[in-house]
């Protein structure tokens, strides 16, 4: 049903970043994460510092940044490889610019609160025989099995491999995201997969937890997943009726326009993402496309140049620091 709704153009681009927004939001809140929903919204679109919560602002900064590059990888049709999961890592814990991190190169465990061991991941040097095999599994294992399941199972693999010394967990919900949308089950990418995690936060963690050995080669390596993977499709469940509720009480009678549609066909995901940005304020300049798209303020120069060569976007204010950037009349019509 969500596939086949028509909404209004900036309807779809608001919702789809906002299912971001709220993916980083929840994803680094499992981790610790103090800032509010309110808080990691206003640092991803307008750039927002806050004081004594420098780390937490880098993590969300860095989450959405992962988010636009699994975004990018998908459009241009990149297969999922070892060397991009590296490099996904290296986004959600180091930044854009930033090369590929390496798999561990010693033993982590993981303790609760008393210091107690909860589990102990595979050892070093067995990481990249395992990242190997799961990798080259996610290429052909949907040939014989449902993409959500497929999902699933790399998100626990991941996570019981356990290949960084850190960022683990945001890596594997990650991953689970780049599979759904590489096999088109990306729902207009307007859901967010970390926000039931969140909710459910023991649960969650429960049911990663499939053998009540610690030591990942004392049966962890061998489990039966099939808790994990029945709260993993029903988490999917969940949040997919969360999207289709929200498409029902946004979807008017008649919404179909072929105009509204050649006016957008010419724009790339970017340009669409931007356009989204007018849903809420009428004048736009460069540190707010910076700040949406995780780029150099003169790569946002660029692009609203470009965009204003295209024809969507006029220039209001022609100062060189300060230039303001609004909707061509026919875009407005959009709103």
């Amino acid at each position: 049903m969500v596939r086949l709704t028509v909404l209004p153009p900036l309807v779809a681009e608001q919702l789809r970043i906002q299912a971001h927004i709220r993916s980083t939001h929840f994803s680094t809140r499992i981790e610790g994460n103090r800032l509010t929903l309110k808080e990691a919204e206003e640092v991803i679109q307008q750039g927002r510092l806050i004081p004594g919560r420098e780390r937490d602002v880098q993590e969300v900064e860095r989450y959405y940044q992962a988010l636009q590059q699994v975004e990018n990888w998908v459009e241009c049709d990149q297969k999922i490889t070892e060397a991009r999961i590296q490099k996904l890592h290296a986004i959600l814990y180091t930044g854009r610019r930033t090369k590929a991190t390496p798999y561990r190169d010693g033993q982590n465990v993981i303790r609760d609160t008393n210091g107690g061991i909860v589990y102990m991941p595979p050892e070093a040097n067995d990481v990249p025989e395992l990242m190997t095999e799961m990798t080259k599994w996610i290429q052909s294992a949907k040939e014989e099995i449902p993409v959500p399941v497929i999902a699933g199972i790399a998100h626990y693999q991941l996570v019981t491999i356990h290949p960084f010394y850190d960022g683990n967990g945001r890596t594997a919900r990650t991953l689970a995201t780049w599979i759904l949308y590489n096999e088109g089950y990306d729902l207009g990418k307007f859901y967010a997969l970390e926000e039931f995690y969140s909710e459910d936060l023991e649960g969650y963690y429960e049911a990663l937890v499939t053998h009540p050995h610690h030591n990942y080669y004392f049966g962890r390596n061998e489990a039966d997943i099939t808790p994990w993977l029945d709260y993993f499709l029903k988490g999917m469940s969940v949040v997919f009726e969360r999207v289709a509720q929200v498409v029902r009480q946004k979807t008017e009678p008649g919404m179909e326009d072929p105009v509204a549609q050649d006016l957008l066909r010419p724009l790339d995901h970017r340009a669409r993402r931007i356009l989204g940005l007018f849903a809420q304020q009428a004048i736009i300049q460069s540190g707010d496309v910076a700040n949406l798209l995780g780029i150099s303020t003169r790569q946002a120069r660029e692009l609203l140049s470009n965009w204003v060569a295209q024809g969507w976007l006029v220039v209001l204010d022609t100062s060189r620091r300060g230039r303001k950037y609004g909707l061509d009349e026919k875009y407005q019509d959009l709103l």
